[in-house]
């Protein structure tokens, strides 16, 4: 079965209030089982209209993905973001 993903790109503008939405949301990702393997670290935009901050969670499915994406435990956590940034989110399907 092929893994998911939940791919972020964001601008954070209030590091704080960002920082109380990603601790509410390892909640979410603890639930269903997601592991960071991209985010946090130097980022260069090199084509497009890229934002300085990535995160790719990896999951053991596509439905474990959609499932964190859309659960209530993140959407508690999506509340704590209002004003904190922009944030762009997709769920992909692995090879």
């Amino acid at each position: 079965m092929p893994k998911g993903y939940v791919i972020v790109r964001a601008e954070v503008t209030n590091p704080e209030k960002w920082a109380e939405y990603v601790a509410k949301s390892k909640i979410a990702l603890e639930k269903f089982g997601g592991r960071r393997i991209v985010g946090g670290g130097q980022a260069k935009i090199v084509e497009g209209d890229g934002l300085p901050r990535n995160v790719v969670i990896e999951f053991d499915s596509f439905d474990n993905a959609l499932g964190y994406a859309s659960s209530s435990e993140y959407a508690e956590a999506k509340k704590l973001r209002q004003g904190a940034g922009t944030l762009h989110m997709v769920v992909v399907e692995g090879v």
